[in-house]
């Protein structure tokens, strides 16, 4: 992943710790507010018709829209929070770059929901001040360490993708042609990560992450 990093502004200066602050200030107010993300591609869901789904398969499927919704939420928190802190400038900017690549996930969820007569989760602003805040120390700590704090996290992302591809009603293919998307990018991300020389986290430290993990799903569902 190359791109120019946001240490610099567009005349050359470079931008002081208050300048990335605000800027990372910016990018939470334009995650959680809703119709703010927009995306670069167009949503996969886009040549697909809408199904005819029973009430109850509408709500079911609202509430796995919701949580991957909140799991895209979760993944801005976490790069931001790893780019303010990272060590190395082309790893800050690698960070920033994959955030822009999940902002297309971000639209897509919001607008599905949206077609399923539903919301984003009401606990997006605290699921992404804790994201950021484990973003940013991951970064504190090293750039391997925040790496392989990706590739974790986007190993545990896809798991929750491959199983909603299963609860999906098999007749919502807006639904699951989003998801399947979403499923090749983050597969993408975590062996990028790994790549760039992320640190393999160990099995124990791995299933801690899907504990938490499941609460979050289990209350983005519901809320």
């Amino acid at each position: 992943m190359a791109r120019e990093s946001s240490d610099n502004m567009g005349d050359g200066r470079k931008l002081s710790g208050l300048d990335r602050l605000l800027v990372q200030a910016d990018r939470a107010l334009r995650t959680l507010s809703p119709g703010a993300p927009t995306h670069t591609r167009p949503s996969p869901a886009r040549g697909e018709d809408e199904a005819d789904l029973s009430e109850a398969e509408r709500r079911h499927a609202a509430g796995l829209m919701r949580v991957n919704h909140s799991g895209e939420v979760c993944a801005q928190a976490l790069y931001q929070g790893q780019a303010l802190t990272a060590q190395l400038a082309e790893v800050r900017g690698e960070m920033e770059e994959a955030a822009d690549e999940e902002i297309d996930h971000l639209a897509w969820c919001e607008q599905r929901l949206r077609e399923l007569d539903s919301r984003p989760s009401l606990l997006n602003p605290l699921w992404y001040g804790l994201s950021f805040g484990l973003g940013a120390a991951a970064g504190k700590i090293g750039d391997r360490v925040s790496l392989g704090f990706v590739a974790a996290t986007e190993e545990r992302v896809c798991d929750h993708l491959q199983s909603h591809l299963q609860r999906l009603p098999a007749q919502d293919r807006r639904s699951r042609a989003v998801v399947e998307q979403m499923l090749v990018d983050e597969e993408a991300h975590q062996h990028a990560a790994l790549a760039a020389g992320g640190t393999e986290f160990p099995r124990p430290l791995k299933g801690l992450m899907t504990l938490v993990s499941k609460v979050m799903t289990s209350a983005s569902y519901r809320l």
